[in-house]
């Protein structure tokens, strides 16, 4: 059955309900509600159709996977901070990181650093940095901007990363091929990946302060700094009062190992196991429970506490990644994708391809929170109309995984923006707003230079 223009209405109703309420969760399970009534055909039937969308979602293996990764991250967060680890780290790294700029621009250079996947990097790099640059007076907007916009975007650029290795897998299927090798297709499109380049410069412009701050994050920092509150406004006054900044004791010797020994080794094991989040994760809490354990800095009975609380205090994320991939199914049954295509398709020609490719996939992307998947939907229908019209494959093909990333930074209910505003403890719809501003430079930029190598290449 085709429904029309009618598809959008769920993706709408998030946006609106979410921007208006704030209420990330139950802006989904109102989108998710229009989808089933769409679906189903009548009211009285939606509700099976609602409950059926959570049980295809539950049911999905990439969910049941993100659920273990979110698990083993709370119980890892947890044990830094029972232990006191991520403090310590904080302690010690005040002693080199003075000033907003170098933290900020210290964050930036840890999510490079973490390029092997965007789970890793959007939850590790925010609980590591926050506490520093809640001493700063920094906005977490600010700081969850950084950390989000640099996550997807690096690992699209890195050709090691878990995002890497996906795509030039989809573009051996395609037979988009260098030498016979599809990695080496993929690194030749690197340099035309203009959303990834672009996203990351505007971090360092908005750091340095050529970009002026916009938005939430001028709000923010504004507040932040008359009344030191570095919390979105609306914030549970809880959570304000637990992230209350700490000065370190005359005398105190921060051990920061506590917090590193566990880092480095999941990033190890991470990159051992075949950029495995999961092994990498789960190896973090085994060092962290051992290394805690000898020192006897935790009690068994209190690692034990610190794990199950971990795992709890990730509820949120984990109902709200339910809702997240009911809807993304949804949409698939709705066939958005392929009415947002058959818009657009009359004007894929030419020169205009590689542009029009990155705008409809980048919107797609925002709208649906799908990245990995919209690759595999896109790419089948791109690469024979570039050979068709004469435009480079690889341009295309970089234009497609650009859109990707720039829907990984925006998309309110996308993985990335979760865990993301998760790792940095604010709300999913403050993070998608504190970057929109910021990706649409990013995204505008991208557009211009696909037009133009559309005509070069």
């Amino acid at each position: 059955m085709e429904y029309g223009i009618i598809c959008v209405l769920p993706v709408i109703t998030i946006l609106v309900i979410a921007v208006s309420t704030r209420r990330t969760l139950f802006a989904m399970a109102c989108g998710l509600s229009v989808a089933a009534i769409i679906l189903a055909g009548k009211i009285t039937g939606f509700v099976g159709t609602w409950f059926n969308y959570l049980y295809v979602s539950m049911t999905n293996e990439t969910l049941q996977w993100l659920v273990l990764v979110i698990a083993m991250f709370g119980m890892l967060i947890m044990l830094f901070e029972r232990s006191n680890a991520v403090k310590d780290f904080g302690f010690w790294a005040s002693r080199f990181i003075k000033t907003r700029k170098q933290a900020l621009f210290g964050t930036a250079i840890l999510g490079v650093i973490i390029f092997l996947d965007d789970y890793l990097n959007n939850l590790a790099v925010g609980t590591t940095m926050k506490g520093m640059t809640d001493r700063l007076k920094i906005p977490r907007t600010q700081l969850a901007y950084v950390v989000n916009s640099v996550a997807a975007p690096v690992c699209v650029l890195v050709p090691l990363s878990s995002w890497a290795v996906y795509f030039s897998a989809l573009m051996k299927e395609e037979g988009v091929l260098v030498n016979g090798s599809a990695m080496s297709a993929y690194i030749q499109g690197i340099p035309l990946t203009f959303y990834a380049w672009l996203a990351v410069v505007v971090v360092v412009l908005q750091i340095i302060g050529i970009i002026p701050k916009i938005g939430p994050i001028k709000k923010d920092t504004i507040r932040a700094e008359e009344t030191g509150d570095v919390f979105p406004l609306g914030t549970d006054k809880e959570l304000v009062e637990s992230a209350k900044v700490e000065e370190m004791p005359e005398g105190y010797k921060p051990h920061p190992w506590n917090f590193l020994i566990p880092l480095i080794g999941m990033i190890a094991i991470t990159l051992l196991t075949g950029t495995d989040v999961l092994m990498g994760a789960f190896g973090g809490v085994v060092i962290s429970f051992v290394l805690y354990l000898v020192q006897r800095i935790m009690k068994f009975k209190e690692l034990l506490t610190a794990c199950f609380d971990g795992i709890m205090s990730m509820g949120f994320v984990m109902v709200l990644s339910v809702l997240a991939f009911a809807v993304q199914a949804a949409n698939t049954d709705l066939d958005l994708a392929g009415y947002i295509i058959s818009v657009t398709e009359p004007i894929m020609k030419g020169g205009f391809l590689p542009v029009v490719v990155f705008l409809v996939c980048g919107i797609y992307a925002y709208a649906t929170g799908c990245f990995w998947d919209l690759a595999a939907i896109i790419l089948p229908l791109v690469v024979p109309l570039a050979h068709a019209v004469g435009c480079d494959p690889i341009l295309a093909c970089a234009a497609v995984f650009s859109g990707a990333a720039f829907g990984s930074n925006t998309c309110l209910y996308g993985d990335g923006v979760i865990l993301c505003s998760q790792g940095c403890q604010i709300k999913a719809i403050d993070l998608m707003m504190a970057t929109l501003p910021y990706a649409l430079i990013a995204g505008g930029g991208s557009a211009i230079l696909y037009l133009i190598f559309g005509f070069i290449l």
